[in-house]
């Protein structure tokens, strides 16, 4: 019966690793073909799947060697879309219901505000972010709270807060230009259908009205939708003028493991 369990083990993490090596294949492979040259900057190391390289790439075109960001739902501390930022000198908050891995007091270049976001309370935790970091604005947002994105979005922006870089996770399924958003429910909790958040349509509309264009959606996972401030369009000469040729469909085949096992160590060392 021992051997058995051992062969079943066995049998298990070679199925996970040769599911890995597939997934990682069709995503080279979807960015090789996708229609927006920019998602070929597609990267992971922290983020869920290739955000970071296309946050990087950004960052770059931007000329922002050093600067400030805000995360607005970050998990347990160990797989978002800034943390990558700290390892570039940034500095920054996260605001999230969960408690992190680890603890982010000392850290000198990271605050941390715990608490459940809605829309009446996203800018007072903006701000008094904003506030911890010693800055009046920031340069780069990140939002992912799987349901009322669109609605924190809007808060944000018509509060006045206008980074340079939008980063907002979008509901893949809705092919432009077909619309579609929740209703706003200030308790909303993912139930892993897809009930949640709001069409790439909507966001490019919303974000348009604040000066913002599209450049990119992530092609691993066509998640997450980058938006930059009109000023800095002309840095991304490349990125198709047609809302359809940069949306990504869903691609939520994950990685069942990347590389070595996350360690709270690493995130607390880029922020100190």
């Amino acid at each position: 019966m021992e051997e058995l369990h051992d062969a079943v083990a066995t049998l298990q993490r070679t199925t996970s690793q040769l599911k890995d090596i597939l997934v990682q294949d069709a995503n080279i492979r979807f960015q090789a073909v996708h229609p927006n040259p920019l998602n070929r900057f597609g990267r992971k190391g922290f983020s869920q799947s290739d955000e970071d390289g296309i946050t990087l790439e950004l960052v770059r075109r931007l000329n922002l060697s050093c600067g400030t960001f805000a995360e607005f739902g970050v998990g347990n501390g160990l797989e978002n879309n800034t943390i990558i930022l700290g390892g570039l000198g940034w500095r920054g908050f996260w605001v999230g219901g969960q408690e992190l891995v680890f603890d982010p007091t000392p850290l000198p270049r990271l605050t941390y505000i715990r608490d459940w976001i809605t829309r009446n309370n996203v800018l007072c935790h903006a701000e008094a972010g904003m506030a911890a970091i010693g800055t009046g604005a920031v340069d780069l947002i990140s939002l992912d709270l799987d349901g009322n994105d669109i609605y924190i979005a809007e808060a944000l922006l018509n509060g006045g807060v206008l980074p340079k870089i939008f980063i907002a996770e979008y509901n893949a399924k809705f092919l432009p230009p077909a619309k579609f958003q929740i209703a706003y429910n200030p308790d909303h909790r993912w139930g892993g259908d897809d009930y949640f958040g709001a069409a790439l349509q909507n966001f490019v509309d919303l974000f348009s009205i604040f000066g913002y264009v599209l450049v990119c959606c992530n092609a691993y996972s066509g998640a997450n939708a980058f938006f930059v401030r009109k000023d800095f369009a002309d840095r991304f000469p490349e990125v198709p003028a047609d809302i359809r040729d940069i949306h990504v469909p869903p691609r939520y085949h994950l990685y069942s493991a990347y590389g070595h096992k996350a360690s709270p160590r690493v995130v607390e060392a880029l922020f100190s």
